[in-house]
């Protein structure tokens, strides 16, 4: 099974949320969509979540967390993609890819 469908499979439909949010800001890839998204956590601009209740919904911002996010974040790129969502630049592609690779 490909490891971004496993990604979202168990995902909290917020989580998921939450990234499409902060790629809405910010239309990068990984790791500049971690600093956006760790950005909104610790001003909690998304329905005024801050670290804790990001954590309680499966967005993790520690080292043990970060692998877990990638995943998702990918997940939730690929599928705003194959939606037809706007075309990435040539770098977030690759970054994307390595993003892949790495899981």
């Amino acid at each position: 099974m490909d490891s971004r469908a496993h990604a979202l499979e168990g995902a909290d439909p917020e989580a998921m949320e939450f990234v499409r949010f902060c790629r809405g800001r910010r239309r990068v890839g990984w790791p500049e969509l971690y600093d956006e998204m760790w950005a909104v956590a610790s001003r909690g601009l998304f329905r005024g979540y801050g670290f804790t209740e990001l954590e309680e919904r499966g967005i993790g911002f520690s080292l043990f967390g970060t692998r877990d996010l990638a995943a998702l974040a990918a997940a939730v790129i690929a599928e705003e993609r194959a939606a037809g969502g706007p075309s990435a630049s040539g770098r977030e592609r690759a970054r994307a890819t390595a993003v892949a690779v790495v899981q």
